[in-house]
């Protein structure tokens, strides 16, 4: 197919709000949903590791899925739907696609560890049976295992794999993969908030983003200026989210971040167990951050995607 989704600028990575009885809120979520399309995100990624896929059952998982497709109007909807074992990555794909996923990202296998032509034959699967646009998913401090440069670019030949979210925290790898890519229809994103901008300057498209979930405007402007070749700009507003980034990884995703949805009035900060929530010796320091990002907004870091988003 040609891939029907443009994949620059910002995707929040959702978080899964839970109930009093660790159900699924699912009209936090639809609120959720609308009010990030609202801040002029460019999609959505529900059930992602920060939507804590691991913990829900498959039909939650698509259930989630359904929700947030139902709730938006105008963005496309990437779901999480990878695992550690190509069947149920396989059937988690075609129950999103089912369900009016507009896109899908995969994680790759975790846990048992495949070589790269078990990375390659699992996505090609994957790609093969699903007509969507497809994000492999590189986050090795999760999978114990990195999708390689090589392997990188012989999958974005696939017509179906769109692009590559990167969580290695290796820049020289992002930016290989995006050299090495650049003249196919293939897009590399951010998966880690602190190397967004960096990840844009070596030819990235945006970020599939944690941050976003709290800033969803300034990230928006941060990313709309680097790609229109603002650095000026786009590295000031890096810096007013940098304490911001950091405070969101000072325990596991999605721990803190669900703490700052609490604190914003977004979503309660209840997770499943094995997360537990956020310690008390970080929250008032996450309480601090938040409230000088309040502060200090700007006119300039208030409009989303540095104007693009007149052109979506």
């Amino acid at each position: 197919m040609t891939h029907d989704i443009d994949l620059s600028g910002v995707f929040p990575a959702m978080c899964t709000p839970f109930d009093e009885n660790e159900r699924i809120d699912f009209e936090t979520l639809r609120e959720d949903a609308r009010r990030l399309e609202a801040a002029g995100v460019d999609g959505l990624v529900p059930v992602g590791s920060t939507g804590e896929s691991a913990t829900l059952s498959h039909d939650e998982h698509v259930e989630v899925v359904e929700a947030v497709v139902d709730a938006v109007d105008d963005v496309p909807v990437i779901a999480g739907s990878g695992s550690n074992n190509t069947p149920e990555a396989l059937e988690l794909s075609e129950r999103s696609a089912e369900v009016g996923a507009d896109g899908l990202l995969l994680i790759s296998p975790y846990y048992n560890k495949p070589e790269q032509r078990g990375l390659i034959e699992h996505y090609e699967t994957i790609a093969d049976a699903i007509d969507l646009p497809q994000i492999v998913y590189n986050v090795p401090s999760r999978t114990g295992r990195s999708i390689e440069p090589d392997t990188a670019v012989e999958l974005a030949a696939h017509e179906n794999i769109a692009g590559y979210k990167a969580a290695s925290g290796d820049l020289g790898q992002i930016g290989e993969i995006a050299e090495r890519t650049r003249d196919e229809e293939f897009a590399v994103l951010s998966g880690d908030d602190a190397l967004t901008l960096p990840t844009i300057s070596v030819g990235g498209t945006g970020t599939i983003s944690v941050a976003a979930n709290v800033e969803p405007e300034r990230t928006c402007a941060m990313v709309g200026a680097a790609l229109d070749g603002d650095y000026a700009r786009a590295r000031e507003i890096h810096h007013e989210l940098g304490p911001l980034f950091r405070a969101l990884f000072v325990e596991t995703n999605p721990i803190p971040v669900k703490e700052a949805m609490e604190i914003r009035g977004y979503g309660p900060a209840r997770l499943r167990s094995p997360l537990s929530r956020l310690s008390e010796e970080y929250r008032a320091d996450l309480e601090s951050v938040l409230a000088d990002l309040e502060e200090g907004e700007t006119e300039s870091t208030a409009v989303a995607n540095g104007g693009r988003e007149a052109d979506r």
